[in-house]
């Protein structure tokens, strides 16, 4: 089976630590019984997901200082390309608090910080040089703090210009101002999308109104993950409902970023969006089985992708 070639595009990579405590108390000291150190961000995530599953991902962005250069280093030691513009500011860090005790997973999200105006038209010019090579482009996660808001819009462009598969997963303002490029799929989680559109969903025929929504507005496809809850999908034409394999959930942090990664590795073979579904489901389930995000076995995926009900809603 040939290898795919994926652009991941995310604005706010970030250095990920892992700390498991056997029991966690506030206002206390802590020791924590593991740690572990990583590259990690949602574009990063679905590229270290695609690498695992077989396909050539690219992962581009912004990057700077020491944690830039290990984050830079933890991809090249898992043989996953890059490209990254250099900036000034220090790239972030997020810290998960894993409580065996309870079985709760924390995530502690440092904010990332503007990067020199410059740096965008350095981005760009890598996309513009780079975006024929790939069969897609992913593009994650939230623009750095001070990015112009329509820079999912722009690359969008640029990707069906291309004839290169664009994939927003984002919410807000940029995924909002990214439709009137009309992107080949947008998957916001059930959270991000009342956030995007405004709405309470009681029920899932809300949701699935929103979702259509966002299909008028120039989405060709509109994927929506809900956690543990089935997730639901719209082609323009059918609705599926996808139900995910029950699992002891090790580290569910950056299960939405593996499922984009599963789903665009089987669309662009041809799987109908149903079918692309369920293994972005058993790679986001393979996902929360792993300490680290966006670490997946591909032996876990093949396994739970049996497990996976889909049907048309």
């Amino acid at each position: 089976m040939n290898s795919m070639k994926v652009l991941c595009l995310g604005t706010t990579p970030a250095v990920q630590r892992v700390m498991v405590f056997p029991r966690l108390a506030l206002d206390a000291v802590n020791r924590a019984g593991t740690t572990q150190d990583g590259a990690a961000g949602k574009s990063v995530n679905v590229a270290k997901v695609l690498k695992a599953l077989g396909e050539k991902p690219m992962a581009t962005g912004f990057l700077g200082g020491d944690r830039g250069e290990f984050l830079q280093r933890a991809l090249t030691e898992k043989g996953v390309e890059s490209d990254f513009v250099t900036v000034s500011t220090q790239t972030r860090q997020c810290i998960t608090v894993i409580d065996e005790a309870t079985g709760t997973q924390t995530e502690l999200v440092e904010e990332s910080r503007p990067v020199e105006a410059e740096a965008f038209d350095r981005l760009r010019a890598v996309i513009r040089r780079r975006l024929p090579e790939f069969r897609a482009m992913v593009m994650s996660g939230t623009i750095v703090t001070g990015g112009p808001v329509n820079l999912y819009f722009e690359y969008t462009q640029l990707a069906e210009n291309a004839r290169v598969l664009s994939v927003v997963d984002g919410q807000g303002k940029a995924l909002l101002g990214a439709l009137p490029a009309k992107p080949g799929l947008v998957k916001p989680n059930r959270s991000e999308l009342a956030a995007t559109t405004g709405r309470e969903f009681k029920t899932d025929v809300d949701m699935m109104n929103a979702m259509r929504e966002l299909f008028e507005r120039g989405a060709q496809r509109v994927v929506v993950t809900a956690g543990k809850e089935a997730t639901l999908a719209f082609d323009g034409k059918t609705f599926w409902s996808v139900t995910s394999p029950r699992i002891k959930a090790v580290n569910p942090i950056g299960s939405g970023d593996a499922f984009t990664a599963g789903l665009v590795s089987r669309l662009l073979r041809g799987y109908d969006l149903g079918e692309a579904c369920r293994w972005g489901c058993a790679a986001g389930a393979a996902n929360a089985l792993t300490l680290m995000p966006g670490e997946v076995n591909k032996e876990d995926v093949e396994r739970l992708v049996k497990e996976i009900e889909v049907q048309k809603a």
